[in-house]
């Protein structure tokens, strides 16, 4: 079948992961990368094997095999039928074919397995687990297997009647396809990790725990290597019991102070992004990944234009990725701010806005439509859940390092519960969890309650830590909080927006920043240190 093996990988560096087939088509099994890019077909070997062309494709044509029990590895005729697994032949070759499918239920790639564990790939399996199809709402448990065999020999084990699944191509592949089906994943109550009781089956493991929901991913522990080795040696009750003995994974954390010295001595850089504005920046020391920070106004101060401004100011001067979930506006609205600020114009404001413009497209492109920025399309309350599940499947399946959420009170709005206080405590406990698990950095929106005397804060009042609305929770747990105050009323001032840092738990510097002065036109803000306000 190959006409050599352990050859270097020119896809993802793997110094001995590339097969070449006999047909000159090579695959890696490091990276997943099939490349038939040097089959010549007029000299490349046919099969006598019945094909069919898949529904969705004209260039790759999959086997028809047979459906047969494997004496051999003990799976019966059911179980093959049940998981779609056949016997057939290629290129005059005996092997068993693993049928993949799309959520369509569409044949969108086969495995073929040879003797002396030599496997080719037929269409695209990269991006799926084996027997996905079968349990597309999910449920309450489902087992993971490193192999098409073991997901057969669990199946079968219970009867084939609970869910069970496999990896594309083995251990090397467990991050991508788990991060390619998070949401599927997200379905279901637990996930249990059967891998190899060997090394690349505990590196596996670790590489997927914590794709997962925190708590959700579990590992079972088997006495012999695999399930199959348990299912030939009469062992099905063992398999059994690992499914419901299956632990949360627990990584080793607790640690000797004097196992740390060289962690102290040599402490990473926390890299930080600079604020746009000098003030600011100069009193927190930028924006670091691992923070929350927290801004808070009254009413129409314009906290969800400094989020704008904070997403267009780190698309456009850094590398980084933006999530931004805006409970309060349409993505459309979110969008056009940010475009806007790259243009100089308040587009929103603009009923002769040229969308054909080649400067729209080119700010565009700079900013929301760069591939750094993903949206959640959303208008009003979700439950926590769901928001949390949302903030992970950014950070984890899109590598987003940086989290906009406007606005906190929304989240707990459409709850039952009518104890706005414990709501919002909870919410913040988990997202102050999730930051520190998945390493973002979480720019948050708070309202203000009014203050009790005096004036309102759209009238220019001082912003307070005492007047954050709902929970207290929200200034203990984040990092930083950023009051913003602005005297609506005021007709010379009323455009300018007084900047006061009320918490700074990484240098422990407080107090009134700068001053921000909104232009009418361009719709950006412009920084004057606050000797000069007159106000």
């Amino acid at each position: 079948m190959y006409t050599s093996t352990h050859q270097p990988c020119d896809k993802c560096g793997a110094s001995d992961a590339l097969c070449v087939n006999e047909d000159r088509s090579t695959f890696c099994h490091s990276c997943s990368d099939y490349d038939r890019s040097k089959v010549n077909p007029e000299t490349a070997p046919t099969t006598n094997m019945k094909i069919t062309k898949p529904l969705h494709s004209t260039s790759v044509e999959f086997l028809d095999g047979r459906y047969s029990d494997i004496p051999a590895r003990h799976i019966t005729l059911d179980t093959c039928k049940r998981m779609r697994y056949r016997i057939g032949e290629f290129n005059g070759r005996a092997c068993h074919i693993a049928d993949y499918y799309d959520d369509e239920r569409r044949l969108q790639g086969q495995k073929l397995r040879f003797e002396g564990k030599q496997f080719m790939i037929l269409g695209d399996i990269s991006d799926r687990f084996y027997g996905q199809h079968l349990h597309p709402m999910g449920g309450r448990k489902l087992v993971v297997t490193e192999g098409e065999v073991d997901a057969l020999s669990v199946s079968q084990i219970q009867d084939n009647k609970y869910a069970c699944v496999s990896l594309p191509t083995g251990a090397s592949s467990a991050s991508k396809v788990f991060k390619n089906n998070l949401k599927w994943l997200g379905l279901w109550d637990e996930v249990i990790l059967m891998f190899d009781e060997d090394e690349p089956g505990r590196k596996a493991v670790e590489s997927v725990v914590n794709i997962l929901p925190n708590g959700n991913a579990k590992v079972a522990r088997l006495p012999l290597k695999d399930a199959n080795e348990c299912l030939v040696n009469k062992r099905s009750k063992d398999v059994i019991h690992a499914i419901f003995q299956a632990n949360a994974w627990r990584p080793d954390a607790i640690l000797s102070g004097k196992d740390i010295h060289e962690r102290v001595t040599n402490p990473k850089n926390t890299e930080n992004i600079p604020y746009p504005f000098a003030g600011l920046n100069d009193m927190t020391r930028g924006l670091r990944k691992g923070e929350i920070v927290t801004f808070c106004a009254g009413s129409g101060i314009g906290k969800s234009h400094i989020c704008r401004i904070l997403a267009h100011h780190i698309l456009t001067t850094t590398e980084h990725s933006v999530g931004y979930i805006a409970l309060e506006e349409s993505i459309e609205r979110t969008a056009l701010g940010i475009v806007g600020l790259e243009m100089g114009k308040l587009l929103h404001l603009d009923p002769e806005v040229n969308y054909a413009d080649p400067r729209f497209d080119d700010a565009y492109m700079a900013t929301v439509g760069s591939g750094r920025m993903w949206l959640y399309d959303h208008w009003g309350s979700l439950d926590s859940d769901r928001l949390l599940s949302h903030v992970m499947h950014m950070a984890k399946a899109m590598d987003v390092e940086y989290v906009i959420l406007d606005h906190i009170s929304i989240v707990v709005s459409g709850m039952q519960d009518g104890d706005e206080r414990r709501m919002i405590d909870n919410v913040m406990t988990k997202l102050r969890a999730l930051v520190e698990e998945c390493g973002i950095a979480l720019i948050l929106v708070s309202h203000l309650k009014r203050p009790s005397e005096g004036r309102g804060h759209e009238e220019g009042n001082k912003t307070s830590l005492a007047h954050l609305r709902g929970s207290a929770a929200i200034a203990q747990l984040s990092d930083m909080v950023i009051g913003l105050e602005r005297n609506q009323q005021d007709p010379d001032n009323k455009h300018v927006t007084t900047v006061r840092v009320l918490k700074n738990r990484f240098s422990g510097d407080t107090g009134v920043a700068n001053n921000l002065a909104f232009n009418t036109v361009t719709g950006r803000m412009t920084e004057f240190s606050f000797e000069t306000f007159n106000g």
